[in-house]
């Protein structure tokens, strides 16, 4: 068996987001009388004694890296996943940095699958919308294209009963529009959750089968811009994952574009307006004025701030408040899950992760025999024996 180079076993436990204590569990390796677990896995990645081929295959499983991966020279570099967007200003951690990776990665794989069995179409035909504008089109033409191709007017948004309906809305429509969205924080379990500090979306360009992903973890208003701004991506054709420099000029075009189409200039202008540097008196008059219409207060106050109407330190202020009142939100919707009994099954909570769109393709492409049905559960990223749990909960 060709040597391996044991700083390959340890980039692919980091990248996949495992510490040592982690990692043996997944790898199944016991204490001996020798030396304990954690010792055994360092002795491997430092070198000290070589893999099995076994556990090489243990690794390539759940690392989530291709077995040839453990036989290159020395570790990859990062993967270059395109411009960074949509997260709050923080320094990601080195695990929620290989956590994200991973989690890009596994989206990617996943994309790739589809795209391969969706050839099989002769009459598959690519989005003409991929690409379709620049950084210098005006943002009012890419807002307007975006509404024509989902077919989704700001009446129709508003009409939503709550932001969670209206997020729903301009998913399904994106959907009928060929782009699948996925409501994603993490890798599979609850261990590898990533909060909005760390990504709240990322875009995955393809002619065929563009993808978006959503962490469900932020606002359902909050959710709705995500979505947006990410779409911007696909028109501009940059893949894009969350948490870059918010000066970019492609970040600051697609922030635009969801902000515009969520709230055009005109309906802005009906806000009323409040004393200069009264937080709490802004903090109502923005909250009410953001909630019939299924928008974030955050988003409101900085337009308000981009429009000069409110100065940077009481938008800051305001941010800070309606961040805070959010994480109490959170907590407290926590708390009531975890006190009542029940909930949704297995299968609709996955289908609605997924999204219809992705789940109802999937089967169909197994269905003509273009996916097999393990690769069918691979692009759904469940287990073969669940797959059909999820398609029985539409």
């Amino acid at each position: 068996m060709p040597q391996v180079n044991p700083d390959i076993l340890r980039w692919a436990r980091e990248t996949a987001g495992l510490t040592p204590a982690a990692a043996v569990k997944k790898l199944a390796i016991k204490d001996t009388k020798g030396a304990v677990a954690i010792d055994r896995l360092r002795a491997l990645e430092d070198g000290e004694r070589p893999p099995t081929r076994a556990m090489l295959s243990k690794m390539a499983k759940q690392y989530r890296r291709p077995l040839l991966t453990f036989y290159l020279s020395e570790p990859p570099r990062p993967a270059n996943w395109g411009r960074d967007f949509r997260a709050p200003a923080v320094d990601r951690s080195p695990r929620d940095e290989a956590v994200l990776d991973a989690l890009v990665r596994n989206v990617r794989a996943r994309q790739g699958l589809l795209r391969s069995a969706m050839l099989d179409d002769d009459d598959l035909e690519p989005l003409s919308f991929l690409g379709s504008a620049t950084i210098d089109t005006p943002v009012e033409r890419v807002v307007s294209d975006i509404r024509d191709t989902l077919g989704l007017q700001p009446t129709d948004f508003r009409a939503a009963g709550n932001p969670d309906q209206a997020f729903r809305l301009v998913r399904s429509h994106a959907e009928r529009a060929g782009i699948f969205v996925l409501l994603l924080s993490n890798l599979g379990s609850h261990h590898t959750d990533l909060d909005v500090e760390v990504f709240r979306g990322f875009a995955l360009t393809d002619e065929f089968a563009p993808f978006v992903v959503v962490n469900p973890r932020d606002s359902a208003g909050a959710r709705s811009f995500t979505l947006l701004h990410e779409l911007a991506h696909l028109w501009l054709g940059e893949p894009g994952v969350s948490g870059g420099d918010p000066t970019d000029p492609v970040e600051v075009f697609c922030n635009r574009v969801a902000s515009q189409f969520l709230l055009p200039d005109e309906e802005l202008a009906d806000i009323p307006t409040s004393d200069a540097g009264d937080v709490d008196s802004w903090a109502r008059t923005v909250t009410e004025f953001a909630r019939p219409r299924n928008v974030s207060a955050s988003m409101v106050a900085y337009r308000l701030h981009r429009r000069g109407t409110i100065d940077k330190e009481t938008w800051l202020r305001l941010q800070g408040l309606f961040r805070s009142q959010w994480r109490e939100g959170r907590k407290r919707e926590r708390q009531r899950r975890a006190q009542s009994d029940g909930g949704p099954t297995y299968g609709v909570l996955v289908r609605h992760a997924l999204g219809s769109g992705l789940v109802e393709l999937a089967f169909q492409l197994e269905a003509s025999g273009s996916l097999t049905a393990t690769k069918a559960a691979r692009v759904l990223g469940v287990n073969p024996r669940n797959a059909h749990a999820v398609m029985g909960a539409g």
